[in-house]
């Protein structure tokens, strides 16, 4: 895959990752706050706690920090797979979202 495919792939990834962390506030009443600059979004959870997701370009990854961890993805072709063998992106994402808010939240990307 070539830089600008991964950058769109990633683009799209985060803008989805965004929305319905938007949408959670009006469909679960749950309080996470977006922000977003450039090639890194962050979630903070209304314990103040937080979520950084970013694209890294020059390895072709998605890198994701909560205080869970840090995790490191990787596409395939059809998902986000973590490159240590743990769930991948999207159940990775739902069960730190589930866990920090107490809410079952599910995350598609």
């Amino acid at each position: 895959m070539t830089e600008t495919e991964f950058l769109a792939l990633t683009e799209q990834v985060l803008d989805s990752i965004e929305r319905q962390a938007d949408d959670w506030m009006a469909t679960h009443d749950v309080d996470i706050e977006t922000s977003r600059s450039g090639n890194v979004l962050t979630l903070i959870f209304e314990d103040h706690s937080q979520m950084v997701i970013n694209s890294q370009a020059a390895m072709q990854e998605l890198w994701v920090a909560a205080r869970s961890g840090g995790f490191h993805y990787r596409y395939d072709g059809q998902q986000w797979l973590d490159t240590r063998g743990g769930p991948n992106l999207a159940d990775a994402l739902s069960q730190i979202c589930s866990a920090t808010t107490g809410v079952p939240l599910t995350v598609r990307v």
